[in-house]
């Protein structure tokens, strides 16, 4: 059986946030981690992917599977993150 056929868009947008977000981890200060995953997201994820990570958020699975820093990201800076509809 493929893996194909149980690809998960939203898992895939999840796991590739929390990727980043591990590395801003490191980061001592808080809200430069948050500015640096933000700004990761900004400059390198097209508009259809942050849509579809807030509807992820938004949505009934409310942000399931993303890690606490990605969510303050995202919450924190949505309005420099979310493309207009």
């Amino acid at each position: 059986m493929s893996d194909d056929l149980h690809h998960d868009p939203d898992a895939t947008l999840v796991r590739l946030a929390n990727r980043i977000g591990d590395f801003f981890t490191a980061f001592p200060d808080r809200d430069e981690a948050i500015d640096g995953v933000a700004q990761h997201l900004r400059k390198f994820w097209e508009p259809r992917m942050r849509r579809r990570l807030y509807a992820h958020l938004d949505g009934p699975a409310a942000g399931e599977g993303l890690d606490t820093l990605v969510r303050e990201a995202v919450t924190l800076r949505r309005a420099m993150l979310q493309p207009a509809p």
